[in-house]
């Protein structure tokens, strides 16, 4: 049988990308300017380390039996189907909400009840909610290049402050210091990686056209490839 080719740029090493999800979170300024959350990962990393990135993180195992008091939306769904599995493409979102909570301390959530929660949601079962995956967008999808110390098939969601349950303010954490509300303008002012300012160039894109189509984007032995997904 024919071997069919790689699209990875010679001479990388062949590292197959984990699933990953970061979610941007965005509140309106009094101007009606938008705004979104930021926040510099820590020096030890060593995946971008220093970098300002979204709340966001690897895809755990436990995610995709996430007790989640709403589903993905319909649109949602059928975007992350294209290219993952049901349980996968639910584990993305739930894991968007989780690391969130995590690294900022906000839960984007409804009023629920959970019965012995696993540690990854203690902090929810606590506030008296459950994560609320109807709250989020797909914004974009972004595979690490070849070569790198660590690759991640990462899915970037949005959703508004008015879905954190409980306290709107951030809390920096261990994965996530100096966190910071900024413009989309300020935001390319800091030190963010490559493939944010693709994200927010989609986010800008999207924001101006909801039914424009989710892109992805990746390195091939081309260059650069952004697909309609």
């Amino acid at each position: 049988m024919k071997q069919a080719k790689s699209n990875d740029p010679p001479g990388t090493r062949r590292l197959r990308p984990k699933l990953a999800a970061s979610l941007i979170l965005t509140r309106t300024r009094a101007g009606g300017e938008v705004e979104l959350l930021l926040g510099r990962r820590s020096g030890g990393h060593v995946f971008m380390p220093r970098k300002y990135v979204f709340p966001g993180g690897r895809v755990d195992r436990g995610d995709g039996f996430a007790p989640l008091a709403t589903e993905p939306r319909e649109p949602v769904r059928a975007v992350l189907t294209r290219a993952m599995s049901e349980r996968r493409a639910r584990a993305a979102a739930a894991a968007a909400l989780r690391e969130t909570a995590e690294e900022t301390g906000l839960l984007i959530a409804e009023p629920a009840r959970m019965d012995s929660p696993k540690p990854a949601w203690r902090a929810f079962a606590e506030a008296g909610a459950a994560p609320a995956a109807d709250a989020l967008d797909v914004v974009a999808r972004a595979i690490t290049p070849p070569g790198r110390p660590r690759r991640f098939d990462a899915w970037f969601f949005r959703t508004d402050v008015e879905r954190v349950h409980g306290e709107t303010e951030p809390v920096a954490s261990e994965e996530l210091d100096d966190l910071r509300w900024v413009s989309l303008d300020e935001a390319h002012g800091l030190d963010i990686p490559i493939i944010t300012r693709f994200v927010l160039e989609e986010l800008k894109r999207r924001t101006a056209d909801p039914e424009a189509p989710v892109r992805c984007a990746r390195v091939t032995r081309k260059g650069p490839r952004f697909d309609e997904i």
